[in-house]
């Protein structure tokens, strides 16, 4: 059996999780780490999120935290068997261990029990499905251990079974492929057959679940392999993508992207023709109005705004800028630069500040200017003067342009 005691789990240990060991061991009711954060510990990572499974049932629970007069944090997870509790300035949710007794593909109803084995059997893969005892024993039923030492994705048990549980699994299943696998290409086939033929079953999932997962799909390892992957695979029309999408383009701009951190919404665009693609995957996955904006400003601009030829080549994003009148326009010139693999203009852009246009109204009323109109008009032609300059010249050199003028 493997014990794990790295710096990792011992950093777990803070008066909040001894006090709650604690309480826990005084009834004899068992605790360990479950799923992610296992997962996490055993990869040599520290967990965002620990998840506890228990085999106290949350009746029991909520009277062995109440008896010892420690909070509990009223959260919607009890009739799934989930209890979170505040002990030292920290949360701790913990979970009853259950079997799902029906599940209609979204949903599952459950029923508790104390069989750690079924517990891990209805997790979705391999990897999630283990535990880990406050001892640093590790429980793991489904070789899961061996499965992340050698990089596998699988699902428990049978694929099948466990897509009709719940078919965003297969999304799930996409997501940690390009976590953990270190090639593309590395598939079970008897996995890409389940998935193929449960496919439909995306269409009943909403669009908000669907953009979780599909946004940390977008920003991971082997990204151009899974989204052609979801197109062979008769996935993409199931979850808002084009039925032709440009998997050309998707290709180079995943390439293109690759260092430079872009928003998940600027490598999926690349997928996409025309802006009616933008609308469509926003009817069916509702998302931000900023991802709409954002997907809508890329298809319209990538193939126009490119950078000028000569000694400035970022004057024409300058310009940009300077002439819109849309708050954080500077945001989404970033985003088209990583979109065309600028990377050097990137860092340029970034360090750039927009200039303020140094004349006002009330300098040319100095000068003699009289007139709404012609103060307009002179603003005007000066803005076009200073932008010419690439807005180097000041107030002076503008007011004496003007005698000129």
């Amino acid at each position: 059996a493997m014990k794990l005691q790295s710096p990792q789990f011992q950093a777990l240990f803070t008066p909040g999780l001894r006090s709650v060991a604690e309480l826990f061991e005084k009834k004899n009711y068992e605790l360990r780490i479950a799923g992610g954060a296992v997962r996490d510990l055993l990869s040599g990572m520290t967990p965002q999120d620990i998840d506890f499974a228990t085999t106290a049932t949350p009746a029991e629970m909520k009277e062995l935290f109440t008896s010892a007069g420690v909070r509990l944090i009223n959260n919607k997870g009890e009739k799934h068997g989930t209890i979170t509790a505040r002990l030292h300035e920290q949360n701790f949710e913990i979970t009853t261990l259950r079997i799902d007794v029906v599940t209609d593909g979204r949903h599952a109803e459950v029923e508790f029990t104390t069989d750690w084995e079924k517990d891990a059997e209805r997790r979705d893969l391999t990897i999630n499905s283990m535990f880990l005892g406050l001892d640093g024993m590790l429980y793991d039923f489904f070789n899961g251990y061996e499965d992340l030492k050698k990089k596998k994705i699988r699902f428990v048990g049978k694929a099948n079974e466990r897509i009709q549980e719940d078919y965003l699994r297969i999304l799930r299943y996409f997501r940690f492929y390009g976590r953990i696998a270190e090639e593309p290409g590395d598939h079970e086939p008897t996995t890409l057959q389940a998935i193929q033929e449960n496919a439909k079953g995306l269409a009943g999932i909403s669009g908000e679940r669907i953009w979780v997962e599909l946004k940390k799909i977008l920003i991971g390892n082997h990204v151009n392999h899974l989204v052609r992957l979801m197109y062979e695979l008769d996935i993409a029309q199931y979850i808002g993508l084009p039925l032709d999408g440009n998997l050309e383009e998707f290709d180079r701009v995943t390439k293109n992207t690759q260092n430079l951190c872009p928003k998940p919404m600027t490598v999926l665009t690349a997928l996409f023709k025309v802006k009616d693609d933008v609308t469509n995957l926003d009817l069916r996955l509702k998302i931000s109005k900023e991802e709409k904006n954002l997907g809508l400003f890329l298809v319209k601009h990538r193939q126009e705004l490119t950078k000028a030829v000569g000694a400035d080549p970022l004057k024409p994003y300058q310009d940009f800028i300077m002439d819109s009148r849309e708050a954080n326009t500077n945001s989404k010139i970033y985003e088209l630069l990583k979109y065309q693999g600028e990377e050097h203009l990137l860092k340029e852009m970034q360090e750039w500040t927009v200039p303020s246009f140094p004349v006002s109204g009330h300098d040319l009323r100095k000068m003699g200017v009289s007139s709404g109109k012609e103060i307009g008009a002179a603003l005007q032609q000066l803005r076009e003067e200073w932008k010419k300059s690439g807005y180097h010249m000041d107030k002076e050199e503008l007011l004496s342009c003007l005698k000129k003028l």
